[in-house]
């Protein structure tokens, strides 16, 4: 299990860890909007200059569910976390591009979930599948500025980097 490895690393992590005090308040004043592919762990921060509280980062699968939920958190940031930026970061390779519908269907059905509950949702919707990494990006980054919690002097930027070599291409650029 997972959860006894996790609390071992822990352990040692806390034994060599120096406490600093720091504030909750997003240092470069910066809310990144991306996808919580494991890859992107330990690379999209470093890659983006980014530090240990610096930017609020909002992940979901495909950065693509622009729902409630995420643009909740970019207001968050822009309004009770002085977030005055906010960049919209996918990648390539994303696994929840041409996501199978009916595979994801088998497999859930597999594991319990009930048919009447999974006829009661557009599955590639409800599971954020993406037709294409950059359309993708455009796409978030124009449902955030649609967003009427959103003011329209907080520029909105659409990003995407490459898993393998960490380069950053602009998509849109908001000025």
């Amino acid at each position: 299990m997972m959860l006894k490895e996790v609390m071992k690393a822990n352990e040692e992590f806390v034994k060599e860890f120096e406490p600093k005090k720091m504030s909750h308040m997003p240092q470069k004043k910066l809310a990144i909007v991306t996808c919580m592919d494991t890859r992107l762990t330990g690379f999209l921060e470093p890659a983006m200059g980014i530090g240990r509280g610096d930017a609020k980062i909002i992940k979901n699968a495909g950065n693509a569910a622009v729902d409630r939920d995420v643009i909740r958190s970019v207001a968050a940031a822009i309004y009770a976390l002085g977030a005055e930026e906010v960049m919209v970061v996918g990648h390539y390779e994303c696994g929840m591009a041409n996501v199978d519908p009916e595979k994801l269907i088998d497999a859930m059905k597999a594991r319990g979930v009930n048919e009447e509950t999974l006829s009661e949702v557009d599955i590639k919707e409800w599971i954020g599948a993406i037709d294409g990494e950059e359309e993708n990006v455009l796409n978030v980054v124009g449902k955030i500025k649609e967003s009427p919690f959103i003011p329209d002097d907080v520029p909105i930027h659409g990003l995407i980097i490459d898993l393998y070599d960490g380069k950053i291409k602009i998509l849109a650029e908001d000025k």
